[in-house]
């Protein structure tokens, strides 16, 4: 395997769990509304698309309305804002990072790899999150769902980081947990690993095809060592 320069990391569901608090941010909007809760393993398939679609899912599911129709009639732009409000309050209460990331991310960092961020969430809990998990430190570019005019599974966001750092796509590797992040990798001609514990919408991460399959980010100083020393 080539020289990887830059890693480019998901956020939920690959560096942080986050299914707990966000659940708790769903709820506490539906309970204002007089609508029943929504269980973590729902909220957890959920997540990936960004917050629209995490709230188009959510009110469809405990409302009873028809998906399609809310994305239509107005009500997730009347949803937002609050919701912006619970999560704000929410983020970071019951997240954690997932195992061997802190150490990863210290030992890539002592060994000159870079470090970025692609996310689909928007910037404002990213940042929230990166700063309460204390990890913003690490990456040298963070690329959120509204940074850009588009977002994952749309290449724009990695190609970004790529031309940010100036590092060609054959010395990157992006590393996810959906199906999402694999297809953008693909279209960004950027080799892509993929953990099998996050979120990717209730499926095996190995339909999806990454080029590998690791259990925790530990293997990328593994695989760093053993490059190291052919």
């Amino acid at each position: 395997m080539q020289r990887v320069e830059l890693v480019l990391f998901d956020l939920d569901g690959t560096l942080v769990e986050t299914a707990p608090e966000i659940t708790d941010a769903v709820n506490d909007l539906l309970a204002e509304h007089g609508l029943p809760a929504v269980a973590e393993q729902l909220v957890a398939s959920w997540i990936g698309h960004g917050t629209g679609e995490l709230l188009a899912q959510a009110w469809a599911h405990a409302s009873g309305i028809d998906v399609e129709r809310l994305r239509g009639d107005g009500t997730l732009g009347r949803l937002t804002p609050r919701f912006a409000e619970f999560y704000a309050a929410r983020c970071g209460t019951r997240s954690r990072l997932y195992p061997a990331v802190l150490e990863t991310l210290q030992g890539l960092r002592a060994r000159g790899v870079r470090c970025a961020v692609v996310t689909n969430k928007e910037q404002r809990y990213t940042a929230q999150l990166l700063m309460v998990q204390q990890i913003r430190h690490f990456f040298d570019l963070v690329v959120c769902g509204d940074t850009l005019a588009a977002k994952k599974p749309d290449p724009m966001p990695v190609r970004y980081g790529l031309d940010a750092l100036q590092v060609a796509p054959s010395h990157a590797l992006f590393v996810g947990d959906s199906s999402i992040d694999v297809a953008t990798a693909r279209a960004a001609g950027v080799r892509v690993w993929a953990v099998p514990y996050g979120y990717n919408m209730g499926r095996p991460i190995a339909e999806a095809g990454p080029d590998r399959i690791i259990p925790t980010l530990a293997a990328l100083l593994d695989a760093d060592e053993g490059r190291r020393a052919a």
